[in-house]
């Protein structure tokens, strides 16, 4: 992990397996390093119908990347995809460098970033979790352990056995701390429950805004910045709604990504339970990032690995003042298709404030529709648009 006081350059690395979503520019992965500490030396990106075995992009463009490194002074290179441990290893003996991938990177900003100690706890589960696929020949001390009295291990234990027996009880205690604050917010959420609350939980692509539109609606100070995972810790407040003369209990959680490493799914599960069991989902959106349309289904893959795909949602399309002129709507407020399902829509602004307080009545009209008996309310007619983002 880079120190505060240096900033390493990194290579960004970035292979083409013909899949939609590529990054052929590595914006993403670049905004990740720089939010792990990191500065970008330069970036290389090729194309390959399959990774290569032993290298995953093949000896010749190791090789240009070796040269690269040289001559930039690089620290570290930093893959867009996750490696395996075999390749990790190779490229490292390779190139003469520490490789790591965005599994990792990600994993580190989370270490970073964790503040609570549910955080800290869900981040070291995960840490260990992938730490676990990386013991086979990682490291230099795998010599065979001498028994006897003062060592620790049987005797004639490997070292990777060792290393892999003391990962997995930490892995076990971690969870087993993990499950009592599981408990904890269970008790929380029954207690919710019997107070007849009804839950809001803003959920989206990381930096599409959530943080900035939960402090304006609820006038709070939580931590936002525009940069990659600025919350990882879920904040819950009271939502106060004049129109329905009631208050609602509203939750503003952890960011999703692409290629979110399944280990922090898991270990997050906790956290992330607060949107399984919320009674409506703010699906917050950066209207203003043309790659919009990968990161909804990019939130809707984490949200059914949650079991939050059923939550009833609204599309808060944020960002509305950074959007293109030509793609600003007539209307703030339609309706879209989501994954075969007409699902409402809002265009807001959290820095201007532009749709904050229709936003507001929509979820007002959402509460009182519910007390009144009709269940959820139907998105309504579909106003004419002159240009959607859509």
């Amino acid at each position: 992990m880079p120190s505060p006081t240096s900033t390493p350059s990194v290579i960004l690395v970035g292979v083409d397996f013909g899949v939609p979503h590529f990054d052929a520019g590595l914006e993403e992965l670049g905004l990740l390093a720089q939010t792990a500490g990191y500065s970008v030396a330069d970036r290389v990106t090729c194309k390959r119908r399959a990774p290569d075995p032993a290298l995953f992009v093949g000896s010749g463009k190791a090789e240009e990347i070796k040269m690269l490194a040289q001559s930039t002074g690089a620290a570290e290179v930093l893959f867009d995809q996750s490696l395996s441990p075999a390749q990790q290893r190779n490229l490292e003996r390779h190139l003469g460098l520490p490789v790591n991938d965005r599994t990792l990177l990600i994993l580190e900003i989370f270490a970073q970033r964790a503040r609570s100690h549910e955080g800290k706890l869900q981040v070291e589960l995960a840490r260990l979790q992938y730490l676990s696929t990386r013991l086979v020949r990682r490291w230099s001390h795998l010599e065979r352990q001498s028994g006897g009295i003062g060592m620790r291990g049987g005797p004639g234990e490997t070292q990777i056995e060792l290393d892999r027996r003391m990962i997995g009880e930490a892995i076990k205690r971690t969870k087993d701390r993990l499950e009592k604050v599981k408990k904890q917010r269970a008790t929380q959420r029954r207690q919710r429950e019997r107070r007849d609350t009804y839950s809001i939980s803003l959920v989206g692509y990381t930096n599409a805004g959530k943080s900035s539109i939960f402090n304006s609606l609820v006038k709070a100070r939580a931590y936002a910045a525009d940069q990659l995972f600025a919350t990882l810790d879920t904040t819950t407040r009271q939502l106060y709604l004049g129109e329905a003369e009631r208050s609602v209990s509203l939750s503003d959680t952890v960011g999703f990504i692409r290629d979110l490493p399944h280990g922090l799914v898991d270990a997050f599960a906790a956290t992330l339970q607060e949107a399984a069991d919320a009674d409506l989902l703010l699906h917050v959106v950066d209207a203003s990032n043309p790659a919009h349309p990968e990161q909804i289904a990019s939130v809707m893959g984490v949200l059914k690995d949650i079991g939050a795909d059923q939550v009833p949602q609204i599309l808060v399309f944020n960002k509305l003042d950074a959007m293109d002129i030509a793609n600003v709507p007539r209307v703030l407020s339609d309706s879209m298709e989501l994954e075969g399902q007409s699902v409402p829509r809002i265009h807001v602004s959290a820095h201007t404030g532009e749709g904050i307080p229709a936003l507001r009545a929509m979820l007002a009209e959402r509460v009182l529709a519910l007390k009144a008996g009709q269940g959820e309310m139907s998105p309504g007619p579909t106003p004419e648009i002159g240009n959607p983002v859509s």
